[in-house]
C-alpha cells in the first residue's frame, strides 16, 4: 500500500463520499488514504473459495458472508480505521451501514508478499480490539498454510499445513479442508 500524499488529513465523511466513485480501492488511518494493490489469480481464487464455502454454509442463517470490497470499520485510540479484509463474516443487527460493518464475527486476509507484515501485525492488533470478532484467519497464497487466531484460545496462531487438515471456525459451526481452500491453486 502507499499513501497519498495530502497536506490535510481526510475527513471520514469525505473518505466515504469519495470510496464508491474510485476507481481504485483505499483503506483509511486515521485521515490518511493507502492505495491498495490489484490482487494475483491464486489470491482471487483463494479468497473466492471461502467466500463461496462460507457463503454456502451461511444460506438460512443470520450471519452473512462478505467479500473484498465490504470494508470493516474500527475506532482504536480515537482513531478511525478503515480495512477491506479479503472476506467477512458479520451476524450483529447493529451493522446496518451500506459500505462497511463494525461488528465482524469472522475475518479472513489472505496474504501477499506487498501485505503480509501488515496482515500479521498490524492488522491482528486492530482487530482483535473488536468486541464481536471470534477469529481471524490468515491464508498464505504461495504455499499451503492457514493461520487460525481464536478469541477462545486467547489469540494464539494454530498453523495448518495438511491438504486434510480442516480450516474450522468454531463461532459459525463451519468446517473446510486445506484441499478445498486451496483448489485451483498450484501450491
Amino acid at each position: 500500500m502507499q499513501a497519498l500524499k495530502e497536506l490535510e488529513p481526510i475527513s471520514v465523511a469525505d473518505y466515504l463520499a469519495g470510496e464508491p466513485l474510485s476507481e481504485v480501492r483505499h483503506e483509511y488511518l486515521g485521515g490518511t488514504v493507502y492505495a491498495m494493490a490489484g490482487a494475483s489469480e491464486d489470491h482471487n481464487i483463494v479468497a473466492g473459495n471461502l467466500f463461496a464455502a462460507l457463503h454456502s454454509h451461511l444460506r438460512g442463517k443470520p450471519c452473512r458472508a462478505y467479500m473484498a470490497d465490504l470494508k470493516v470499520r474500527l475506532q482504536i485510540a480515537r482513531t478511525d480505521i478503515f480495512y477491506y479484509p479479503d472476506v467477512m463474516v458479520a451476524c450483529d443487527p447493529r451493522d446496518t451501514e451500506r459500505y462497511f460493518k463494525r461488528h465482524p464475527k469472522v475475518l479472513i486476509e489472505v496474504l501477499s508478499p506487498d501485505t503480509e507484515r501488515i496482515d500479521r501485525r498490524e492488522k491482528l492488533l486492530s482487530y482483535i480490539q473488536i468486541e464481536t470478532l471470534e477469529e481471524y484467519v490468515l491464508v498464505a497464497q504461495d504455499k499451503m498454510e492457514v493461520t487460525i487466531f481464536h478469541r477462545t484460545n486467547n489469540w494464539q496462531p494454530e498453523i495448518l499445513r495438511q491438504p486434510e487438515q480442516q480450516l474450522h471456525l468454531a463461532s459459525l459451526e463451519f468446517s473446510l479442508p486445506l484441499s478445498s481452500v486451496y483448489e485451483g491453486v498450484k501450491v
